[in-house]
């Protein structure tokens, strides 16, 4: 049975006192039959302006346009109820979140009478996740940051590792890397104290981060006084001509070591390798025999870089 006229009044002063926007399209000509007064004060524009979905498309963000028209488009057609959200354009040029929610009416054979559905501000809850979204990035940021240095931190290096070692292997290239202990750092402390050595720590990784400058050049903070070098398409000569800049970066931070048997200012040990990795090869063995060149170089003596076997 239909409504009553008294009763149809009674459904519109319902639908148009509710913060959500109702509107109704007729499929067969894709064009408005309702479209609540509450779009006026979210939008700007007047219920009479939308005429058809194109003026309902066109009042849509580029960058959201092709997206939600396809798939409300695709999804009626199936017969789908659906929901989309998306940046409406207001009459002052600014955009609104909004959420359409989306229910397809049928005819009794089965094709599509109609649409019917309502708009729904969702500005405040997408600015919310967007905060969160930038407060998850920040957070994961610094997941990977060396709290003390402000370079990278261990974890990150073995993420950027294993993305360098695959891209090397793809692209048949060298990467190199290098490997850095503090010589006699326990004593270093032990004279000049823990917070003069937090300082010797952070001096050392800005000195090793003006050798490296290429933009995929990757400085990590390796655990302790250690700090690694990932130099990606870099031969042994370049990974070579890296870790003597480094050296003489470190010569010229002058870091005063005022209980170190190799003179009076801070220096380092350094291992160097270089791999084109192949099919099936993985990076643990080589930063391990990395690893075996920088203890073979405070072993002979400090103060040096080991980058043979």
């Amino acid at each position: 049975m239909l409504p009553s006229e008294p009763d149809s009044a009674v459904y519109r002063t319902l639908l148009e006192s509710t913060r959500a926007i109702p509107w109704k399209i007729d499929w067969a000509t894709m064009t408005f039959a309702y479209i609540g007064p509450q779009i006026e004060p979210l939008l700007g524009w007047a219920p009479s302006s939308w005429v058809s979905v194109d003026d309902w498309a066109s009042r849509m963000h580029p960058d959201d346009r092709d997206r939600v028209v396809n798939f409300c488009v695709s999804q009626s057609q199936a017969g789908v109820d659906h929901e989309a959200d998306y940046r409406a354009l207001t009459a002052t040029g600014d955009y609104v979140w909004i959420r359409d929610v989306v229910h397809v009416v049928r005819k009794e054979t089965g094709e599509v009478d109609s649409l019917i559905g309502f708009m729904f501000d969702i500005t405040e809850r997408k600015k919310t996740e967007e905060k969160l979204l930038s407060l998850q990035r920040e957070l994961e940021a610094l997941s990977f940051l060396d709290s003390l240095t402000g370079v990278a931190n261990r974890r990150k290096f073995d993420a950027v590792l294993a993305i360098e070692w695959e891209e090397a292997r793809r692209n048949t290239q060298p990467l190199s890397l290098i490997m850095f202990d503090v010589d006699f750092f326990k004593r270093y402390n032990d004279h000049h104290g823990h917070m003069e050595g937090d300082e010797c720590l952070r001096r050392i990784a800005q000195a090793l981060s003006t050798a490296a400058n290429r933009p995929r050049d990757f400085l990590a903070r390796y655990g302790g006084e250690e700090f690694v070098l990932v130099l990606p398409a870099s031969d042994e000569a370049a990974a070579a001509a890296v870790a003597e800049r480094c050296r003489q970066a470190i010569f010229k931070a002058q870091i005063p070591h005022g209980n170190s048997p190799l003179g009076q200012l801070v220096t380092v040990s350094m291992g160097v390798g270089t791999v084109i990795p192949a099919a099936g090869q993985e990076s643990p063995p080589f930063v391990d025999l990395v690893d075996r060149r920088l203890y073979r170089a405070k072993q002979g003596g400090r103060n040096r870089i080991v980058s043979t076997a």
